[in-house]
């Protein structure tokens, strides 16, 4: 196993979309680890305090290359990372060992058309919040005595496709912009691979966020993280499924959330199938039992999300997931 660091230069990171075409920006074994920079905000650099900026950050913005934009998303994405012998049908690991914010400060954005209400907050709105490191918390609004705690994670975790000009910003089988709160450090997401060495790319980080994403940007922030990529020739997947240190997660994506909510739940019935031996109705019914689906994003068009959080507490001792 071997130990890299992936630092975010305009050679090194990809704006709006994903593509098999791009030029990888590191290649590993599989198994080895990765200290890995992102940075956000590529589209409001100009608008933003000095602490958000670094010579790196403003010689993307002002200097990257055109082969390196490749979707009208928004995202600034490190990567994509290659992993020798992965090819399509596998499945790749995603462990995130540690996420912490780069910089005191991030930011909230309100887009005309989007968000969950588009016809009352009609005007865009743009907000730099203070990040405070040392008690992980951040205060809004300034003087109103809430105290909102950090918990950092990447919006995106997502591998190529043969598409070449994926957006970044709907998530889907490929995993993309999930944007699940609950992919913190100590948590695990495996993604199904499409193209040779996977092609993995990371970065939307957020410092805070509720469910439902709701007014479209949580705390937007620049972060860094130590991940471990592991290809997975043993498991096969369709759609992304990942374990935190607490709960076995699955996903669904859909136009609307009653799609999404369907697809969640189908997913959990056919992971509970695999990893016990429930029939499909005992399977539907422990989904009602015990099952929590929470809402993950409305506002990542055209895909909500919803996702299913199985207690791994509630299962035998004997079953090991993944």
């Amino acid at each position: 196993m071997t130990h890299h660091i992936l630092k975010a230069t305009k050679e090194t990171v990809h704006l709006g979309g994903f593509s098999h075409l791009l030029t990888p920006a590191l290649t590993i074994d599989s198994g080895d680890t990765v200290e890995v920079e992102t940075y956000t905000g590529y589209y409001l650099y100009d608008k933003a305090p000095a602490e958000f900026l670094t010579p790196e950050f403003l010689d993307i913005c002002q200097n990257l290359p055109p082969e390196r934009k490749i979707a009208g998303g928004p995202h600034l994405l490190t990567g994509p990372i290659y992993i020798r012998n992965a090819k399509p049908g596998d499945v790749l690991e995603v462990k995130l060992d540690a996420i912490a914010p780069r910089f005191p400060v991030g930011f909230n954005a309100i887009r005309t058309g989007w968000g969950a209400l588009p016809d009352e907050f009609s005007q865009p709105a743009l907000r730099f919040i203070h990040l405070d490191l040392e008690n992980n918390i951040a205060a809004f609004p300034v003087g109103s005595g809430i105290k909102i705690p950090l918990t950092p994670f990447f919006g995106i975790l997502g591998v190529a496709t043969p598409e070449t000009g994926r957006s970044s910003i709907p998530p889907g089988c490929y995993g993309g912009n999930i944007d699940n709160r609950e992919l913190q450090p100590g948590s695990r997401i495996f993604l199904p691979v499409f193209v040779p060495g996977a092609l993995f790319s990371i970065g939307d980080g957020h410092s805070a966020q509720g469910d439902g994403e709701v007014n479209v940007t949580a705390i937007e922030t620049s972060m860094n993280g130590k991940i471990q990529l592991t290809i997975r020739q043993d498991l096969k997947l369709t759609t992304p499924i990942a374990e935190t240190p607490t709960d076995i997660i699955t996903m669904g994506f859909g136009e609307t959330l009653d799609g999404a909510l369907e697809v969640a739940v189908k997913n959990m019935i056919d992971l509970l199938e695999n990893l016990t031996n429930l029939s499909r109705e005992e399977a539907y019914v422990l989904c009602s039992l015990a099952v929590n689906f929470r809402i993950t994003q409305v506002v990542n068009s055209p895909h909500k999300g919803v996702h299913g959080m199985l207690p791994k507490a509630i299962l035998p001792q004997d079953i090991c997931f993944y």
